[in-house]
């Protein structure tokens, strides 16, 4: 788990937290069966995942769609944005979110 989060995944949960957006109560650094995801609506079952450069590369991309797997088949939907989108469309971010609640 991590302390400092990234300043993308900063300015996603300064919008989410505290039920902002949709009245939906998330969860930052949350963990999941064996898994750390960046944020959680564990009443609506959504995951949101900020993801930087690093998610680009082809084990890397492995590595998340093994994870996406079992924490789909808890149940969870899983939504996922590059820090790009959100540090430079966050209300487009923010209407896909608030689209999936």
């Amino acid at each position: 788990m991590r302390r400092n989060p990234t300043e993308a995944e900063n300015k996603l949960w300064q919008a989410l937290r505290n039920r902002q957006l949709a009245n939906v109560k998330f969860r930052r650094q949350h963990s999941i069966d064996l898994y750390i995801v960046d944020f959680v609506s564990l009443a609506r079952k959504l995951i949101v995942e900020v993801d930087g450069e690093i998610h680009n590369q082809p084990d890397q991309q492995d590595y998340d769609a093994g994870r996406s797997t079992p924490l789909q088949e808890l149940g969870y939907r899983i939504l996922r944005f590059s820090n790009n989108q959100v540090l430079h469309e966050p209300d487009q971010v923010l209407a896909t979110i608030k689209s999936a609640l």
